[in-house]
């Protein structure tokens, strides 16, 4: 779904959206005589990073990129200050749908739902330093293409960004690139935390990320990540065995005498381990990522995803938790919308 013969030669063409050349069209690049470079380049002049980056407005929205198909987004570049990445939302809308089938805060569309900077090299997102966003989740659409981002913040912020992608090749057996946020914050007694809902149509499941703050002392990741399959109702047709072995860690992430241990992979990874700081980080908070990519869940009229937070109580039980669970579900779908969950506000994106 990913690869693609790097040596075969294909009638497309590549192209690339970014400040410096905003319509993405040929020969339209390095063109712009004001920006937020224009300073810098006061005694060079056009041609000399003049607009490097764009000031989006305090709770404006800013169009990254329109796009006439068919055609394939194949990377996102972007950088912004880490304060903004939970105060950002990225939306796409394919082929004119009204309804998003991407609305997720930039940070956590990238692995980095604390606003704090963690390695991240995988191959569908990889995170450098230091805040270096990247994207290759491949997105196709057959008509059009328009990536948004919103300020929820109460001060402009400045972003700058790159969107390449490739024009010409006959997309119509391709899927839609979804993704949905979620966050139970905290999760209420006896319930799961869901992370996909309202899909309809077929497709497949290609992706999550978890954001996991601890509300509680103790191990946090005995519960199962359970997949609800096309006509699935109480229960669910893939069920896992608990939190780290979804993740493809065993054992509490623990090796012994290292306690937490991070690791970053091309499809899996616990890349993010925040501890306490003896003074305002009171809690653990953790960041993990699986891709689907050589192993995707296919479905074909729908799909919902749960997932259980379960830790230890005395004698051998287990503990119902109500941590604060953000969760980033990543799928394609044969249809340009579905039913997203309520945008959220700021202050349900707010790292407390």
């Amino acid at each position: 779904m990913t690869g693609r013969d790097i040596a075969r030669i294909r009638a497309v063409r590549t192209r690339s959206i970014s400040p410096e050349n905003p319509t993405g069209g040929p020969g339209r690049g390095g063109r712009a005589v004001e920006g937020t470079g224009a300073n810098a380049a006061r005694e060079l002049g056009q041609g000399w990073k003049v607009s490097p980056s764009v000031e989006i407005p305090a709770r404006g929205t800013y169009e990254l990129a329109a796009i006439d198909g068919p055609g394939r987004i194949t990377h996102i570049w972007m950088t912004t200050h880490p304060d903004h990445w939970r105060s950002l939302l990225l939306r796409a809308h394919w082929d004119g749908a009204t309804t998003p089938a991407v609305e997720v805060p930039v940070g956590d569309f990238f692995g980095q739902g604390w606003g704090r900077f963690a390695q991240l090299s995988s191959t569908m997102v990889a995170v450098n330093p230091h805040g270096g966003l990247n994207s290759y989740w491949p997105m196709p659409f057959q008509s059009s293409a328009r990536l948004t981002l919103e300020n929820l913040s109460p001060a402009p912020v400045i972003v700058y960004f790159q969107v390449t992608y490739e024009t010409g090749e006959d997309e119509s057996g391709s899927g839609y690139l979804h993704a949905q946020w979620r966050r139970s914050n905290p999760l209420p007694a006896g319930s799961t935390h869901t992370l996909l809902s309202g899909v309809r149509g077929a497709g497949q499941y290609v992706g999550t990320y978890l954001a996991w703050g601890l509300n509680s002392r103790g191990w946090w990741g005995e519960g199962e990540i359970k997949y609800y399959l096309d006509h699935d109702t109480d229960f669910p047709t893939i069920c896992g065995t608990g939190t780290e072995d979804y993740f493809g860690g065993a054992w509490n992430f623990d090796v012994p005498g290292q306690g937490y241990t991070a690791y970053t992979t091309p499809y899996l990874g616990l890349h993010q381990i925040i501890r306490p700081d003896e003074l305002y980080e009171s809690q653990q908070r953790f960041g993990m990522y699986r891709w689907h990519v050589p192993d995707p869940i296919h479905f074909a009229t729908g799909i919902r995803v749960a997932i259980q937070a379960l830790g230890w109580r005395s004698h051998g039980r287990y503990l119902l938790r109500h941590d604060d669970i953000a969760s980033t579900a990543f799928l394609y779908l044969d249809a340009p919308s579905a039913v997203p969950p309520a945008p959220p506000t700021a202050d349900e994106l707010e790292i407390l």
